[in-house]
């Protein structure tokens, strides 16, 4: 029997309460949603990636294990509600580690099936889009009207999507290889920095020169994005400086880092100036985690004023991974019926 069928009771309650499930990568996240305004969101970390210079997926699928369940336990009590007040489970689905997936989906399944609850499987690319019309009680805000395009930069994934609705979603554009944050890590990690990258770059990046270093460019057609080839073009260019001068890093540090940010922006930004070109909305969007980047903050609502577009940034709690966005998300989802079944499987791959 699906999960649809055996939470059919519950479909009809007058409050409408979500839980979200979010454990795509390295953070065990769950949140309430009710009646459209978040009322909790608790994210457990796991710092025990940071002395390996990136997440390992066989501790990530552990640490969820510890975490989910006083997660959940944490977002109950910190949203004033119980258990039974919950109308449907929503979990991330999907793109992200398989094994840190599957305790989430596990989790989700079980306490959907043992409360008969319906059940949402969420799309995470689309949660972080969405993640705009989290909306906290007394906080409320403007969010984008339909359709607007977002740009979509994480760790793992660099896209441009056109939004015409709450499931409606078009990539005209993602990354061949590498992501932007990816670039990131890689530019920390050769500067000897910490993971993940991207923050460290951002603060280093203050007291440099962005004009010190050139880098090459990638060049791909249409809307599509490559970083591999500046991850390698940064390498190079520091490991042929220390060859004659050792302390190249140390008296270059936050001009190697503006310079690589620059360039890094440049490319996001070429790209979504073009897709604005193809298709006149009236809102822009960024989202995920590269985008609390500050050096992109700027350079994308400087465009949004110059071309006169609403432009919609996420608050810095927002951009990266979190449960909010996943309840969030299957609020639309639940309104339009859009349940999921006990047979469906995690997915590691990007689509919207």
């Amino acid at each position: 029997m699906g999960a649809m069928e055996t939470g059919e009771q519950n479909i009809g309650k007058q409050k409408l309460c979500i839980l979200g499930i979010e454990s795509s990568c390295d953070d065990t996240s769950a949140a309430i949603v009710a009646d459209g305004k978040l009322l909790s969101n608790v994210i457990a970390s796991q710092a025990v990636h940071s002395s390996y210079g990136g997440v390992i997926p066989e501790l990530a699928s552990r640490a969820h294990q510890q975490n989910i369940v006083p997660a959940v336990h944490e977002a109950v009590k910190r949203a004033g509600i119980s258990v039974s007040d919950i109308s449907a489970v929503a979990y991330t689905r999907g793109p992200g580690l398989i094994g840190s997936l599957l305790v989430g989906t596990s989790f989700a399944k079980g306490l959907a099936v043992s409360l008969g609850l319906p059940l949402i499987d969420v799309n995470h690319l689309q949660a972080h889009i969405l993640a705009h019309f989290i909306q906290e009680p007394g906080q409320e805000h403007e969010v984008p009207g339909f359709p607007f395009i977002c740009l979509l930069v994480s760790g793992g994934n660099s896209q441009i999507v056109l939004v015409r609705g709450f499931n409606d979603f078009e990539i005209l554009g993602q990354t061949i290889d590498d992501a932007a944050g990816e670039a990131f890590d890689k530019c920390a990690k050769v500067l000897g920095g910490p993971y993940p990258g991207g923050p460290y770059v951002d603060k280093t990046a203050r007291d440099g020169d962005d004009s010190m270093f050139k880098f090459a460019k990638p060049h791909v057609p249409g809307l599509d994005y490559s970083f591999s080839g500046l991850k390698t073009s940064f390498l190079y260019l520091v490991r042929d400086n220390l060859k004659n001068d050792p302390g190249f890093v140390e008296k270059h540090r936050g001009d190697l880092c503006a310079s690589f940010q620059r360039t890094v922006v440049e490319c996001l930004m070429q790209k979504l100036k073009e897709a604005f070109k193809q298709h006149k909305v009236e809102c822009l969007a960024l989202a995920g985690g590269v985008s609390a980047n500050s050096a992109l903050r700027k350079a994308f609502t400087d465009f949004c004023e110059a071309e006169k577009v609403k432009a919609f940034v996420p608050k810095i709690s927002y951009t990266t991974d979190n449960a909010a966005m996943i309840a969030t998300a299957a609020l639309y989802q639940y309104r339009s019926r859009s349940f999921d079944k006990l047979d469906s499987v995690p997915f590691a791959r990007a689509v919207v």
